[in-house]
């Protein structure tokens, strides 16, 4: 199947074509048609399926026809974080270019002057996070009242940080008549709940979370006995030892992304950090350095790096293992994309023992050895 096939319009499918994809993914081919029907949506996938172009070529196919009022937008997207929301914009800039709709980007961090001209004058695409659109709505800057589709993305995330009151907070301020499109990674008992009280007879569309990583990614596991140095030790002797172009870092709690940057610095290393607790503007201006290739090493949190997608990463280093197996798949995820060769290595300590079996059990096998102690040679091939 071609996007061809998908019931889009001349123009977005010239933009799909100028951004050089020429298959749907399986969530895309499933989505798109039947949000152009008008459905109400669930769809269970991860990040990394397409799933965020799923909705948002429909969404600039529908909303080419219509305009604005002011301080009235045509839709809204709730995305968890200020990252995943920046992604989103993206892909309207990208896939938008032959239509005329406008967007604005709600997020904590930025300035809302620029913003709130855009709502002034009227936007079609409404794009935010929970806390910053309660906010600006309190405040008399925002109207609800003409919102005709409502996208919560990412609503495991939303649960996860504690946003689900937020999120129903905000719903209750729509139309009852809308098109509500709700994605998920899992579907836990509240998300459930949240979509049984809020769609309409919705279509689920579910795409299964890949439990074993692309062929094209060489993976390996360096056990590393002891603590937070010898782990730092192991991990500046496999940069030494690899070709890295470039590499995002995993580390599981926020402190150690400080911690562990600050190490490399000192350590002659091209790095720099990117947690929750920087302040938007420097962690927008890192983000942007890093997928220019100004920055060669970003020591990154989950959450931080979520949506972050940048072509021919070269490798992943999980610092931590990841305590949840299907983290896992999605940090090696980033790189050995497009047909490239990756490389991923997972320093764990006895402590994480648990934790690599689950991925191990995740991945229907083991992942191959390196001991790296006293290692001088060349790397693996």
């Amino acid at each position: 199947m071609s996007f061809d096939d998908l019931g889009l319009g001349p123009d977005l499918l010239r933009a799909v074509a100028d951004a050089g994809y020429e298959q749907p993914t399986p969530i895309q081919e499933q989505a798109i048609p039947k949000i152009l029907q008008g459905r109400d949506i669930i769809g269970v996938a991860q990040t990394g399926t397409g799933k965020t172009a799923g909705f948002t070529l429909p969404m600039i196919e529908m909303l080419g026809k219509g305009r604005a009022r002011a301080r009235m937008p045509r839709s809204l997207i709730l995305e968890p974080t200020r990252e995943l929301a920046a992604q989103v914009s993206e892909n309207f800039t990208v896939y938008g270019k032959y239509h005329k709709l406008s967007m604005a980007l709600l997020i904590g961090g930025v300035s809302f002057s620029e913003q709130d001209q855009a709502l002034t004058r009227g936007v079609d695409v409404l794009i935010a996070t929970p806390g910053r659109l309660i906010d600006q709505f309190e405040r008399g800057k925002i109207l609800l009242a003409d919102i005709k589709i409502l996208v919560v993305d990412e609503a495991d995330r939303m649960l996860d940080m504690g946003f689900i009151p937020d999120v129903e907070r905000i719903i209750k301020l729509l139309p009852r008549t809308r098109q509500t499109l709700m994605f998920s990674a899992t579907m836990p008992a509240e998300i459930r709940r949240l979509a049984d009280t809020y769609l309409t007879l919705p279509s689920q569309i579910a795409v299964a979370p890949s439990a074993t990583p692309a062929e094209n990614v060489i993976q390996r596991l360096v056990p590393v006995p002891g603590d937070f140095r010898r782990k730092r030790e192991a991990l500046r002797k496999l940069l030494a030892l690899e070709d890295v172009n470039n590499a995002i870092i995993f580390c599981n709690r926020k402190r150690d992304v400080s911690t562990l940057a600050r190490s490399l610095e000192r350590h002659g290393f091209d790095c720099a950090a990117l947690h929750g607790d920087m302040a938007q503007s420097l962690r927008t201006e890192t983000l942007e350095r890093f997928k220019n290739n100004e920055i060669k090493l970003l020591v990154a949190s989950d959450v931080a790096a979520r949506g972050l997608d940048v072509v021919g990463m070269s490798h992943v280093f999980n610092f931590d293992v990841p305590m949840t197996a299907d983290d896992y798949v999605h940090r090696i995820g980033r790189t050995g994309r497009a047909g490239r060769e990756g490389r991923s290595f997972t320093l764990a300590t006895p402590a994480d023992t648990k934790y690599v079996a689950a991925i191990e059990r995740l991945i229907g096998s083991p992942i191959e050895r390196l001991e790296i102690e006293g290692r001088r040679h060349s790397p693996v091939s």
